[in-house]
């Protein structure tokens, strides 16, 4: 029998606040372990939470940047369960009135545009975090993380592949990161999901049993874990067997999916209202303020590089695929405007360096060597006609190692680009003199000897001779 996956993710986005939801506790991450607390954050009795304004701003945007409902009269709830990173014994969440819902999100899948409804996005804080093996028998807690703010962003069953769930995070994380409203690390956990899965017989309309992967923190590890757990599922009720509704965990060393608990109802977290925070009113004017405000989003920025800078669709969606790569780009075409041309370097040099160095997920473009405005010069010493695209490539991998100038390399090194005819002249008379095989080859109508020559005459000259300069000179000298 052939089984149809059915998914939804719930993304845990990290504000970018400077302080958390509740107190005014920085959210710095890497700071020594317990150091930004307080009675507030950890929950001490007799405390009161107090709701950071810029959280529910932050909410706003993502709202309405999703096209969601907003909740005008929204509310907080405790959300009630223990674990030794949440000393309190509940979260403060948000339950039957979440603060944004029924939105959706287009993403591109196979050439095509495929529709994801938002159930939901609402406010949370996190919880702390337990250290384990690394003090023998001991597990240490640090609850920095206890109350930075998060918006959950949880999807309808839409997704039908984990391609599909990988684009749709990739859009999302675009999303949030052009609204400035969270940085999509994944590596820090700022940016992570838990994936709904289950199976059905291709073309029934119930739902399979629903089985929950947690915590998944990087592309691979999403587009691998749901793969796995698909064919999981399909194999055990292809063999007669019973799945049960549970909650696993992705084990990178193995590549497998492992039982972590059974999976709890929202009746076993017993939500209540937070007696401490007021419900919350969100007027006409803020929501209008908000809306104002918004940021050209990814969608609208790929259309403006498609139709401003007449880029194909392809690069134009690898470009906008993250803010910092979109801003490093239109930095570069600022510098020198042959944006067709800087935009083959960043999705063909730029992103097989990052490819190359595994540093696509965790990479950002101010840890990156080459400034955006070197780039650009790079492209300018091109169509100058200072240096070939061959020996810019050589200069590319200079500017990564050693951070200079492009031009100062082409300086130091001698690399610029030969164009006087007279000396590339006596080079291709030297080739043709020592190929006198290949020439009589070619003079015999074998056109593929042509780029033979062409080659060992640009050897000859170190790569630095004008490719057009040797290709009109050695045609003449051939005829």
């Amino acid at each position: 029998m052939n089984y149809e996956p059915v998914i939804g993710l719930e993304v845990h986005a990290q504000l970018l606040t400077d302080s958390k939801i509740f107190c005014g506790c920085s959210t710095r991450f890497g700071a020594e372990p317990n150091a930004n607390t307080c009675p507030v954050c950890i929950g001490l009795p007799g405390v009161l939470p107090v709701l950071n304004r810029k959280v529910v701003e932050f909410a706003l945007r993502a709202g309405l940047a999703t096209h969601c409902e907003i909740t005008r009269a929204s509310r907080l709830a405790r959300k009630n369960y223990f674990y030794p990173d949440l000393p309190k014994g509940y979260q403060i969440s948000q339950y039957e009135l979440p603060i944004c819902e029924h939105g959706y999100i287009d993403i591109e899948v196979s050439g095509a545009t495929k529709r994801v409804r938002l159930t939901r996005i609402h406010m949370e804080e996190d919880a702390g975090k337990n250290i384990h093996d690394q003090h023998g028998d001991s597990s240490l807690v640090d609850l920095n993380r206890a109350g930075v703010p998060l918006l959950e962003i949880v999807s309808e069953p839409d997704l039908r592949s984990a391609d599909e769930a990988v684009s749709y995070l990739k859009t999302l994380r675009a999303i949030v990161q052009f609204l400035g409203v969270c940085d999509g690390n994944m590596e820090e956990g700022s940016f992570r999901c838990d994936a709904n899965v289950s199976v059905r017989p291709a073309g029934s309309d119930r739902l399979g049993t629903k089985i929950e992967i947690k915590n998944l923190n990087s592309f691979k590890a999403i587009e691998k874990a749901i793969a796995f757990e698909i064919e999981r599922q399909s194999d055990v009720l292809s063999g007669g067997g019973q799945l049960v509704q549970e909650t696993r965990l992705w084990d990178e060393h193995r590549e497998e999916t492992r039982s972590m608990r059974s999976k709890e109802s929202a009746h076993d977290y017993r939500y209540f209202p937070d007696p401490d925070l007021l419900p919350l009113v969100i007027n006409a004017d803020w929501i209008a303020e908000v809306r104002a405000g918004l940021p050209e989003l990814p969608a609208a920025r790929k259309a403006r590089f498609m139709q401003g800078y007449q880029l194909p669709a392809y690069e134009a969606e690898l470009l906008t695929s993250r803010k910092d790569i979109a801003d490093y780009f239109e930095e570069a075409v600022t510098a020198h405007a042959n944006a067709k041309a800087v935009a083959n370097w960043i999705v063909g040099d730029l992103f097989r360096v990052l490819k190359e160095q595994k540093l696509d997920e965790e990479f950002y473009i101010d840890r990156w060597p080459v400034a955006a405005e070197r780039l650009g010069e790079l492209v300018r010493l091109i169509d100058q006609g200072k240096i070939s695209g061959k020996i810019a490539k050589t200069v590319f991998a200079e500017m990564l190692s050693s951070g200079k100038s492009p031009q100062q390399i082409v300086s130091d090194k001698g690399l610029e680009q030969v164009s006087d005819r007279s000396s590339i002249e006596i080079e291709i008379d030297r080739v043709l003199a020592a190929n006198g095989k290949q020439v009589e080859q070619y003079k015999s109508g074998n056109d593929k000897i042509f780029g033979y020559l062409v080659g060992q005459v640009m050897k000859a000259t170190g790569g630095k001779a004008n490719p057009q300069t040797v290709n009109n000179l050695l045609r003449a000298k051939l005829q």
